[in-house]
């Protein structure tokens, strides 16, 4: 890392008064959960379309079988980038936490604004009548029951209509961000951001990647992430490929 590009972030950061952070999976990489797209991610391993709406429907034991093993993580605690942001939000420097993270660790870390926009696998929604189960229940109805992903409190008797899918948004799928409302309220929290901070994010992945570019003019970009983004050379853009951990503990007011 060049010192003098952590000089300029460092400066950036202490003067920004509402700072808008969008987070992926490399944030969490540093307690211990996998990414999807890395070497040693997820899809190296199973192909995407596990994690589309068709396949849970075609195949939900399956699918549940491979969300709990690779997507619950109820033992993870967050790392030092989780708390530092817990501790700018209380401090009043950090506006909102946008994220695609569905392990809940900003939360843990005592973050509160946080937009979970891929949603949560902490929680499971029958289809038909809304009724929500959180996973560990979900858990004990794989152990004890046949069909564990059949609601059982709804009055209707299609099979098809009783899904209970996990609250994660899957391919092909659309989660509550996902509607116009949804969308224009992240769209007017960037807008009004002094610094865009993104921390672990490729930003290849749509609509997510699109965020960036609803900034106000001359709002300066902080990426943080060990790989290259599609928004490395924007102007205003400052770029360390290190970890976010230790980049953000050597940021010091």
């Amino acid at each position: 890392m060049e010192n003098n590009t952590l000089e300029t972030c460092t400066k950036i950061l202490k003067h920004a008064k509402n700072i808008v952070v969008l987070t992926g999976a490399g944030i969490s990489t540093e307690s211990g959960i996998k990414d999807f797209r890395s070497q040693t991610g997820i899809y190296e391993h199973a192909p995407e379309y596990i994690l589309s709406l068709d396949y849970f429907y075609k195949h939900p034991k399956e699918f549940y079988q491979f969300a709990i093993e690779n997507l619950y993580h109820p033992d993870a605690v967050p790392n030092k980038g989780h708390q530092i942001l817990a501790k700018w939000e209380a401090e009043g420097r950090v506006g909102s936490i946008i994220t695609q993270n569905i392990d809940g660790l900003h939360q843990k870390a005592g973050s509160k604004n946080v937009i979970e926009f891929h949603g949560t696998i902490k929680t499971a929604t029958c289809q038909n009548c809304g009724k929500r189960y959180s996973t560990s229940e979900m858990i004990n109805r794989i152990e004890t029951l046949e069909d564990f992903y059949l609601c059982n409190h709804c009055e209707t008797k299609r099979k098809e209509d009783r899904f209970i899918k996990p609250d994660v948004v899957l391919f092909g799928d659309t989660g509550e961000w996902f509607t116009m409302e949804g969308f224009n309220h992240i769209l007017n929290l960037i807008r009004g951001a002094d610094c865009l901070l993104v921390l672990g994010t490729s930003l290849k992945v749509t609509p997510f990647s699109t965020f960036p570019q609803y900034k106000s003019a001359g709002v300066p970009i902080i990426i943080i992430n060990k790989g290259d983004t599609p928004y490395d050379f924007a102007p205003n853009t400052f770029v360390i490929q290190e970890s976010i951990g230790s980049t953000l503990t050597r940021i010091v007011f």
